[in-house]
């Protein structure tokens, strides 16, 4: 999911406010990334204090650290840039059950975890941070069968 549509579903948009996001996009061109690069946003507990983002580039795995707003100075982002040989990935597990997807993935310590389009936008993410750890590109994005609800046992 490109930076623009996490915008888009920010859980609070104080979050996401044009001070915040200047200061953000500021970090993610130092670092490296393209302007509205694909990414992973972590919102945590409290989204009106402080979130964590993680966006994929050539050379590793930025991960960037906002903190909404600091007393007295405003927003602020720190991040790194992780080489893909020191990426610390976790297993993509899933469970399907009546229709529905759940799936639990781990990047750096951060667990993401999603049910049906969560959890597709999850495996996606995922998928393409393997392959990027590989040196292979990212896979193009497939479409996810979509499984009926099983159907009431008649007698």
């Amino acid at each position: 999911m490109r930076l623009n549509e996490w915008r888009a579903k920010a859980p609070l948009k104080d979050s996401v406010a044009p001070k915040v996001m200047a200061t953000v996009e500021a970090a993610l061109g130092l670092l490296g990334a393209e302007a509205d690069p694909e990414c992973w946003i972590v919102w945590g507990d409290d989204p009106s204090v402080r979130y964590m983002m993680f966006v994929p580039t050539a050379p590793g795995l930025l991960q960037v650290n906002v903190r909404v707003a600091v007393p007295g100075e405003g927003p602020r982002a720190s991040g790194k840039v992780i080489r893909w040989n020191r990426i610390q990935l976790g297993e993509l597990a899933i469970e399907i059950q009546a229709g529905h997807r759940l799936v639990t993935f781990q990047v750096e310590s951060q667990p993401l975890n999603g049910a049906d389009a969560a959890a597709d936008a999850i495996a996606s993410f995922a998928h393409a941070l393997f392959a990027a750890a590989d040196g292979r590109p990212a896979p193009t994005p497939t479409r996810i069968p979509r499984l009926a609800a099983p159907k009431a046992a008649t007698r």
